[in-house]
Parts: C-alpha cells; sequence; structure tokens
C-alpha cells in the first residue's frame, strides 16, 4: 500500500477556503506517517481528471474533502478501482458521511479516523449506483455514480427552481422554492420499470432510487436501504394533495412517512423512471431529464470506515 494519500479539494471553495478547512485533516495524516499531497483544479472537470491521474499513478488512498457534491466527484474516479475513498465531511448536508457512519465537521477526527483505517485494513466494500442516459453526442452513451439517493419528480422541480434563483443565498432559497412549487403542484404520470419486469403506470408526488437512506441533510426518503445488499430501496410517494404532503414531509427526517398509505417501498437491482417534465438528481447533481436508468452495481467503492 502506497503510504501517499490524496487530500481532493472542492476547487470552487472561495479563496482558498477547501485548502484550509483540510489542513486539521492533513495535519492529523502527516502525524500518523502518512505523506499527503492536495488535488484540486481551476473546475470540477479539471479537478475531476487531476484525481483521475492521481488514482492511475498509485495512491493509497483518496480523502474528499468537502460535502456529498465532491465524494460526488470521487466517485467517478474511484468506483470499481481497488483505491478506497476517505471522507471529510464538511458541507452543508453531509448524508454520504452520516449514512455510512463517518465523522461529520470534524476534520481532525475524520483525518486521524482514516489514517487508523489504512493502517488496520479497516476497509467496506459498499454498493453505488450508476445513472445511465441515453447516447451522448459523441455517440459513446455516459454512466454517473452516486452514492446516496436519485431523485425525482416534486423534489428535482423544487432543486429546478432553487438553482435558477440568484437570492437569497444558502439553503433558504430551497425552502421559498419549496413554497413556490406547492403553489403550482400537481402529481406527474410515471412510468416505473423494476429489474426489466412490467412497467408499472401510476400517479406519483416523487420517485426516490436509494443506496443509501437520506438526501437534503437529512431527510430519511429510502430510510432502510443498506449500502451493501445489492440492492436499490425505491420509494414512491403516490398522488398526494398539497394538504396531504405537507402533513408527510415532516415524518421524511424520521423515516416514519414509509408507513403512510400513499408510500410505497420496492426492492430492484435495476429501475427506469419515465416522467415528463421531471429532472433526475442524483447525490443532488443534475443528471438530466428523464427518462434515466440507474443500476445497483455491487461492491463498486472501497470505503475507509472509522
Amino acid at each position: 500500500m502506497s503510504a501517499e494519500i490524496t487530500l481532493f479539494v472542492n476547487p470552487t471553495a472561495g479563496r482558498g477556503r477547501g485548502a484550509r478547512v483540510a489542513q486539521p485533516a492533513a495535519s492529523a495524516l502527516r502525524a500518523a506517517g502518512f505523506c499527503v499531497r492536495t488535488v484540486s483544479g481551476a473546475d470540477a472537470g479539471d479537478a475531476l481528471a487531476r484525481l483521475r491521474t492521481a488514482v492511475r499513478e498509485g495512491t493509497g488512498a483518496v480523502l474528499a474533502v468537502g460535502g456529498d457534491g465532491m465524494v460526488s466527484l470521487a466517485l467517478q474516479a474511484l468506483a470499481g478501482t481497488l483505491v478506497p475513498l476517505g471522507v471529510i465531511a464538511v458541507g452543508t448536508g453531509n448524508d454520504f458521511a452520516r449514512a455510512m457512519g463517518l465523522p461529520v465537521r470534524d476534520p481532525e477526527q475524520a483525518g486521524r479516523l482514516a489514517g487508523e483505517a489504512l493502517k488496520e485494513g479497516r476497509i467496506r466494500e459498499i454498493d453505488l449506483g450508476r445513472v445511465n442516459r441515453a447516447e451522448g453526442a459523441d455517440g459513446t452513451g455516459s454512466g454517473t455514480w452516486y452514492g446516496t439517493v436519485l431523485c425525482s419528480g416534486f423534489d428535482s422541480r423544487v432543486n429546478d427552481r432553487g438553482n435558477r434563483m440568484r437570492l437569497p443565498a444558502g439553503r433558504f432559497k430551497y425552502d421559498l422554492a419549496m413554497i413556490a412549487e406547492l403553489a403550482a403542484f400537481r402529481p406527474f404520470p410515471y412510468r416505473i420499470t423494476l429489474d426489466d419486469g412490467p412497467v408499472i403506470e401510476t400517479e406519483a408526488t416523487l420517485v426516490a432510487v436509494g443506496n443509501g437512506s437520506s438526501y437534503g441533510g437529512g431527510m430519511r426518503i429510502c430510510a432502510d436501504a443498506v449500502p451493501d445488499d445489492g440492492l436499490f430501496d425505491i420509494t414512491v410517494v403516490g398522488d398526494c394533495t398539497r394538504a396531504t404532503l405537507l402533513r408527510v414531509f415532516p415524518r421524511v427526517y424520521r423515516g416514519t412517512h414509509l408507513s403512510h398509505p400513499k408510500v410505497t417501498v420496492h426492492r430492484a437491482r435495476k429501475v427506469t423512471l419515465e416522467a415528463a417534465g421531471s429532472t433526475a438528481y442524483a447525490d443532488g447533481e443534475p443528471m438530466g431529464p428523464l427518462p434515466v436508468t440507474a443500476e445497483c452495481v455491487p461492491a463498486a467503492l472501497r470505503l475507509l470506515m472509522p
């Protein structure tokens, strides 16, 4: 095993903030005897290309410094390789780290535990989701890895609207986006295919495909999802009225919404979602408009565990 560890730092963090929040983790790793290098870039694409180079050259591990977006970017370089991932969870949501029992907003502890995990071989093989879309302009098609939840329907409409809003800053704009979307809310006519089975045609508020249990900073939409069982948990929230949606929504943080009669959970290795006017998001990143197909790929990632 290489004694070098790569810190993968957010290339868009302003004024060097990404490098600063990584320093406590880097210090803890150096104190444990590791050589630490930092990888970033001018933008996400450049950073990913640099990380892929580090992986090819034989880094001992990659520690993603940031939130779920940085973890998602790191997955694109690490999925299917033998290089393990550690997470220095200092982002807003940190759903991936929480689902895996990793420290949150404590970079020094996260760095120390990652070093110990490497030395002691504490590595867990977990599944990842892979989102496949239609062929791209180059004719090769594409696939994007994700670790937590792919969402579509009402949630993705809120994301779409929030991403278009310049003000206010931070998470408050998504609260405003939710209020605005509720005013125009209508269920979506979905076509859902599970494991190449018959098409399920249904009216649904949202459909979430979970490799992990939560998204949005602790919303346990797929509360019973297990990241190493080889299956997705697919949560379908049916044709709720606005009033029902407002009553059910707070229960998502506890995961108790799954018992509501409008909620159905399926388990499958592959799911195809079709719904006009809906966008898919995975790990909070836009995947493009439906239809999309997501596959659960067993043991696709090696994860450093505390």
